[in-house]
C-alpha cells in the first residue's frame, strides 16, 4: 500500500510555514497528531543565515520520522520534513529541490516560494497552515493554493508568540479557518480523514 502512495504522489500535503515563536506552535501541532495518518508534514521556518535545530527538536514531539531535506529527498507519507537554512524549497517530480536562497537581504519569502511550487507541482490536496512568525512571508501564495482547491488555515494571533504572519494571511481573504495549534491538529486529522474515505 505504501508503494503505491509513493508512486502515486497524490497524498495530501500540510505545508506549515512560521518563524520567531514557530517552536512551541510546531511543537503544539506535531504532539496532536497521529504517526499515521497518511499526510506529508513540511515545516517551512522562516530563517535566513541561523542554523536550523528543529530536525533535532522535533522528534521528541512526534512519532513520526523528522528529516532534514537534502535535493532530491522524496517526499512521503508520515513524515516531518524540515527546510535547510538558506535555501529555497521547490518540487518537482515528488521530490524536494533546494535552490540558493533568493532573497537573501530583508524578510525571506521562502514560505510563499514553497507554497507557489507546491501549486503547480503536487497533485494530492494542499493544506496550507501560517502559525507565529515576524512579517507576512506565505500570505502571497495563500489564493492561489486555494485557487487550486487547498485549504488554508492560520493560527489564531492571539495564540501566537508573534502574530504578524497569521494576521497577513488573514488579511489575505483567502483564510478558511482561524484556529488553535491544537485545534489546527484536529482539522488536519478531519481533512485527511476525509481524503482517505474519497480514495
Amino acid at each position: 500500500m505504501t508503494t503505491k502512495i509513493n508512486t502515486v504522489k497524490n497524498f495530501p500535503v500540510v505545508c506549515v510555514g512560521g518563524s520567531a515563536g514557530g517552536l512551541d506552535s510546531y511543537i503544539r501541532l506535531l504532539k496532536n497528531l497521529p504517526f499515521d495518518m497518511g499526510v506529508a508534514i513540511v515545516i517551512v521556518n522562516h530563517l535566513r543565515k541561523v542554523a536550523t535545530f528543529l530536525h533535532e527538536i522535533l522528534p521528541k514531539y512526534t512519532g513520526m520520522p523528522v528529516e532534514l531535506i537534502t535535493e532530491k529527498l522524496e517526499i512521503m507519507p508520515n513524515h516531518v520534513f524540515i527546510i535547510p537554512e538558506k535555501r529555497d524549497l521547490h518540487i518537482l517530480n515528488g521530490e524536494f529541490r533546494l535552490k540558493p536562497i533568493s532573497k537573501p537581504w530583508g524578510w525571506p519569502d521562502v514560505i510563499t516560494v514553497f507554497m507557489r511550487s507546491m501549486t503547480k507541482n503536487w497533485d494530492g490536496k494542499l493544506i496550507a497552515v501560517i502559525v507565529s512568525g515576524y512579517d507576512g512571508d506565505g500570505a502571497a501564495a495563500l489564493c492561489g493554493i486555494k485557487e487550486a482547491g487547498g485549504i488554508i488555515i492560520t493560527q489564531k494571533p492571539e495564540t501566537a508568540g508573534q502574530p504578524d504572519m497569521p494576521e497577513s494571511a488573514i488579511d489575505s481573504g483567502c483564510v478558511d479557518f482561524v484556529l488553535s495549534p491544537e485545534q489546527i491538529a484536529r482539522k488536519i486529522i478531519k481533512i485527511a480523514n476525509t481524503e482517505s474515505a474519497a480514495e
